[in-house]
């Protein structure tokens, strides 16, 4: 059943965009004021606004040599490329880890949400994979990442469904390129020269159980391994949920897109709609659609996420 058939099975939609005044974010403070159970489902426009931007000066900065040589403006158009070598794949795939994964956010951003919901009953659901909640110390047991994580690889065959810690091996491969790293933990260019765009050959990570090389644990198609601390996490969140259909919720949605919505936005919205005391709040720097049927329990705030939260600080 597709995502659209699926959310008309359980609300008669009639979408329409709806572009919000500034004084949402004064209902929106009293309905974290008052909802003691908040539900926050964070896509990449989160992590965008707390500085992790795939393009512009931060792509330029560690990934100009590739731009250079392939036109790509973007991390995603590198990370989707088809190199010739192994090599060269994980030169690029290293800094992108090391970058989104191991260094922390420029912004205060997730800090900020974490301190919104500090004593309230919370679960986070984010198809985000550069662990920022964790980065923010939001507790690991509340978390559940759909799409998988930039810290772990797996069998690229599958042959079996397990997956692995990639820290040590990232930054071995970004050290060998020539990259720094400070006592922050950032990643620095080379002082003089160029970076290599090559990794050295015993560097590159090979399945133990096939042999077959590694890759990453992020979900493209079926191939992607849903381990058991996958599992977990979608149990505990199922389990959250059930626990909530009823009562006072918060459905906190954050940044999050039309590409995927049949894991954030549309269960958030049926959700809402099938509880009376629910709210549904969406937090956007695009104008996004609210349906209809909760429209009367639906906050929207157009604009940055980052300026939101801290707005919502206030008195």
């Amino acid at each position: 059943m597709s995502s659209k058939n699926w959310l008309e099975k359980y609300i008669p939609v009639s979408l329409a965009p709806v572009r919000v005044p500034h004084e949402e974010i004064q209902k929106l403070r009293a309905a974290l004021r008052d909802c003691p159970t908040v539900v926050i489902g964070a896509g990449a426009g989160l992590s965008a606004a707390a500085g992790f931007d795939y393009a512009g000066e931060r792509f330029r900065k560690y990934f100009g040599d590739f731009a250079a040589r392939y036109g790509f403006s973007d991390m995603y158009s590198g990370g989707f490329y088809r190199y010739e070598t192994l090599e060269e794949q994980w030169a690029f795939w290293s800094r992108s880890i090391y970058v989104n994964r191991y260094m922390d956010a420029p912004k205060r951003t997730y800090r900020r949400l974490r301190e919104l919901v500090r004593g309230k009953d919370y679960f986070v659901v984010t198809t985000n994979v550069d662990h920022c909640f964790q980065k923010a110390r939001f507790d690991k047991e509340r978390l559940f990442y759909t799409q998988g994580d930039y810290g772990l690889w797996q069998c690229s065959t599958p042959c079996h469904r397990l997956t692995y810690d990639n820290r040590e091996t990232v930054r071995r491969m970004v050290l060998a390129q020539g990259f720094a790293i400070d006592a922050d933990g950032r990643l620095e260019p080379p002082a003089a020269g160029k970076p290599k765009m090559r990794v050295p050959s015993k560097l590159i990570s090979l399945c133990p159980k096939c042999g077959r090389p590694m890759t990453m644990n992020l979900r493209s198609d079926d191939a992607f391994v849903e381990d058991e601390g996958w599992r977990a996490a979608s149990r505990r969140y199922e389990e959250f949920l059930k626990k909530h259909e009823t009562g006072k919720a918060l459905y906190l949605e954050l940044g999050v897109g039309s590409n995927t919505p049949g894991i954030i936005k549309y269960p958030f919205q049926i959700r809402a709609f099938r509880n009376p005391d629910a709210v549904y709040a969406l937090v956007n720097a695009q104008p996004q659609s609210v349906p209809e049927e909760i429209r009367a329990r639906s906050i929207a705030v157009v604009g940055d996420i980052d300026a939101t939260l801290e707005a919502l600080r206030g008195a």
